[in-house]
């Protein structure tokens, strides 16, 4: 076993990030769609045998778990911004790497009793529900080409700016998710081929809205609160979730197959493969 990489200092936002996520103790039982996610991206990935193995923003555990059960690696780096998670994290996967921080600034990161990862050539780069929390998305895509060696295969999800639609239109709220043809673009740039964009929508129907509110809190979602369009930090008040609660119903309410009335919350999906030239 080997003792986590020294995390750097966290920005303030990051550091909302991981407060939240370390405190979504029930993630798992709650984030039933992630786990789908985690599964396509499983059926994406061409080889089950690999040399290196780079996860990034392993969380929970969900992604890390399937690959530890269907990949065979020589080397394992894995990669989480919440320390709390280290040790649950290596212990799905004893050898490998743990290195605790940003991911957008890993290649600062250094441990005496690890590997820098920045300094492999990695053979499969894989990130499951966590590139969308980047300060600049489209980025990881550069990152992860410095990573690959040629013939390398990136796999990982991010969302497209559909993504719980309802709760950006009724409280202009969320984070920003580039557009499909500016991820199709970088890809291209930075000298990926055989690439596949691949969308999936999810409506996920909820009780009331009330509901929908606990099921982002749950999944460690309600920090999209740090990019609100006015720059000002949004705060629920008793008449603003009252508000809330009559718009969701009066906007997106539906009838369940026994007449009951419902309502959803929208995950738009986008998974993508990729490989190094």
């Amino acid at each position: 076993m080997k003792p986590p990489a020294t995390p750097d200092i966290l920005s303030t936002r990051k550091q909302t990030i991981a407060r939240h996520f370390a405190t979504a103790s029930d993630y798992d039982q709650h984030a039933h769609i992630q786990a789908q996610i985690c599964q396509h991206l499983l059926a994406l990935i061409a080889r089950t045998k690999q040399d290196s193995v780079f996860e990034i923003g392993a969380g929970t555990g969900q992604m890390t778990r399937l690959l530890a059960e269907n990949v065979q690696s020589q080397h394992w780096f894995i990669n989480e911004l919440c320390s709390e998670r280290a040790a649950m994290l290596q212990s799905i996967v004893p050898t490998a790497n743990i290195i605790i921080g940003d991911a957008e600034t890993i290649e600062l990161s250094k441990g005496s009793n690890s590997i820098n990862p920045s300094l492999i050539e990695h053979s499969l780069i894989v990130s499951a529900n966590a590139v969308q929390w980047f300060d600049n998305p489209l980025s990881f895509i550069k990152q992860s080409a410095q990573r690959l060696r040629a013939g390398g295969q990136l796999v990982f999800n991010t969302f497209t700016p559909d993504n719980f639609l309802q709760i950006k239109q009724l409280t202009g709220q969320g984070l920003h998710y580039p557009a499909i043809s500016e991820w199709q673009s970088a890809l291209e740039v930075a000298g990926f081929e055989n690439i596949k964009l691949l969308t999936q929508r999810f409506d996920v129907p909820f009780a009331n809205p009330y509901a929908v509110l606990k099921h982002m809190k749950l999944t460690g979602v309600s920090t999209n609160q740090a990019q609100s369009s006015s720059g000002q930090p949004f705060r629920w008040t008793k008449s603003r979730l009252k508000q809330f609660e009559q718009d969701y119903w009066q906007q997106f309410s539906e009838l369940n197959k026994d007449g009951q009335p419902h309502v959803n919350l929208t995950y738009d999906v986008l998974m993508i493969s990729a490989f190094k030239a």
